[in-house]
């Protein structure tokens, strides 16, 4: 199956590398582009893309506000694509923010060719939060400095088993499914079986807002 890709970025030398890189791949198939928000939201429109590759800091409509909009559940019908953001910063308010309404993660602009490919085909398969030891920092970063109100977070995750609670804990951490399967002696794919538990019980997108969750929720603790 071929994963169809836009790329936002005010930078049009940006988007061009990034679409030949994208485009040579033959399971990627890049279907727009835009240079602002904006723009990016009527391409979308269009093309129905699976992933949209957005840029945090654009003129006219910023990349946090175009993800509000795309991701914005209240629309009834509307197409919503898995959100990766760019960003020149490993830590940066408007990433966190964009995780919290319901970005997939984030990639650095300056990451290794290979990485936006990977990025890309996990984004699509669901998975989320590349580089976890980098977005971990992140989000711990401003859970600590900027945390969002805890409306009694305790009651949300009461329906989590003790194990699917344990597992919530080690994703928060930044550990990968291998990682979560060795530190508790279970199966990968027993793993994946929680998650896919954990994400349903809590309405969650993906692996992202489940992080964010955490931190939130006061399950991990920044500096833990």
């Amino acid at each position: 199956m071929t994963i169809r890709v836009i790329i936002v970025d005010d930078q049009a030398m940006v988007r061009a590398g990034f679409a030949a890189l994208l485009s040579a791949q033959s399971d990627i198939d890049v279907v727009g582009d835009a240079a602002d928000g904006a723009q990016a939201l009527e391409v979308t429109g269009r093309s129905h893309p699976d992933v949209v590759l957005m840029d945090v800091r654009m003129p006219v409509m910023d990349g946090l506000e175009a993800a509000r909009r795309l991701l914005d559940p209240a629309v009834p019908g509307a197409h919503r694509p898995k959100v990766l953001m760019l960003t020149t910063f490993d830590v940066d308010d408007y990433v966190y923010e964009a995780l919290r309404a319901g970005a997939s993660g984030f990639l650095l602009k300056d990451a290794p060719p290979a990485d936006l490919i990977a990025a890309v085909r996990v984004v699509a398969a669901g998975e989320a939060l590349l580089a976890p030891s980098v977005t971990r920092r992140l989000i711990e970063d401003f859970a600590r400095t900027r945390p969002a109100p805890r409306r009694d977070p305790k009651l949300r995750l009461n329906g989590l088993t003790p194990r699917e609670t344990e597992v919530l804990e080690l994703i928060a951490r930044g550990l990968s499914n291998q990682e979560i399967a060795a530190r508790l002696v279970l199966a990968e794919q027993t793993v994946k079986t929680h998650i896919g538990r954990i994400l349903a019980k809590l309405d969650l997108r993906d692996r992202a807002q489940a992080v964010v969750l955490a931190y939130e929720s006061g399950l991990v603790t920044p500096g833990q």
